[in-house]
């Protein structure tokens, strides 16, 4: 399979996505959970309607700034407030399951405003430096594969394709949150930071397979010929590792707790795009730029 000489296809279709995606989230955002934005995720099941749960909660127990919208996978509703204290928690429980038949708790969580501040920063911080450090690593790593492309630039193109890999989940959650009101919270960083390092993992052994074949090679081959035979000595390992952790989170999603399964669906997403990006964007980007750098 000549990938090299098809590489304007892949790149133009994940140019395309990457693109969607930056599009939605400028125009949707994310819709933050209590982790960012502090306040209180109380997930209640019972026989009762929505409209009434939140007439209850602002009528009788005078709860203010609060929204109900239900989950219908597990036929519940979630209700968002500002922060609740125990004490407060309880005592709603308690008049809940006075008023209303079958009232069971299934999830409560409190975040005060500073601490979800706080996480956010942190969040974001810790995306940014393993993105800096694994691009840092990468180069240092292929330091003595200086020809025809310097070693910095393996680390500059795993930064591009994990950027890309980061990416498209997130597009996906800016449509997902705008469309059925999924939150973006800490899972949901850690997904991308899971879907980060199995990317990098495989880019470094497409990357390692280019640096043995140079080495062998010795500047006989064209440069592209050796990134393609590469590429093709390596296909078959990158999408069978991929797919048996595609099967599992299938699996996982399917029939997994529901608390996880947006938090599957974005490491699934992930690793297909990485796989993807491992294969048809990394390496072509190193026959690009070593074509431009001769020009």
């Amino acid at each position: 399979m000549n990938i090299i000489k098809n590489k304007k296809y892949f790149l133009g279709f994940s140019g395309i996505i990457v693109v969607l995606s930056i599009v939605m989230m400028a125009i949707f955002g994310f819709k933050t959970g209590i982790d960012f934005e502090g306040g209180t995720l109380w997930q209640i099941k019972g026989d009762i309607a929505a409209p009434q749960l939140q007439s209850f909660f602002e009528n009788n127990l005078n709860v203010k700034n609060i929204t109900v919208y239900p989950e219908p996978s597990s036929q519940s509703f979630l209700v968002r407030s500002n922060d609740i204290s125990e004490a407060k928690h309880q005592e709603y429980l308690t008049a809940l399951k006075s008023n209303f038949k079958n009232i069971e708790e299934l999830r409560f969580e409190s975040v005060g405003p500073t601490i979800g501040k706080e996480l956010k920063t942190n969040a974001y911080e810790a995306i940014a430096l393993v993105l800096l450090g694994i691009s840092i690593y990468v180069a240092y790593a292929f330091r003595k594969v200086s020809f025809p492309v310097k070693s910095w630039k393996y680390g500059v193109i795993t930064l591009i394709t994990l950027f890309h890999d980061v990416i498209i989940p997130a597009g996906m959650l800016a449509i997902l949150g705008k469309k059925f009101g999924i939150e973006m919270d800490t899972n949901f960083i850690v997904a991308l930071l899971v879907v980060m390092g199995f990317s990098v993992h495989d880019t470094i052994v497409v990357f390692d397979r280019i640096r043995e074949n140079l080495t062998l090679s010795r500047g006989k081959i064209d440069f592209d010929e050796v990134v393609d035979k590469s590429i093709n000595q390596t296909m078959a390992r990158s999408i069978n590792t991929s797919l048996t952790l595609v099967l599992v989170l299938v699996a996982l999603f399917v029939f997994g707790p529901v608390s996880l399964k947006y938090f599957i669906l974005t490491i699934l997403v992930g690793t297909i795009f990485g796989t993807y990006s491992s294969i048809f964007i990394a390496s072509p980007l190193l026959t690009i730029w070593n074509k431009f750098s001769r020009v």
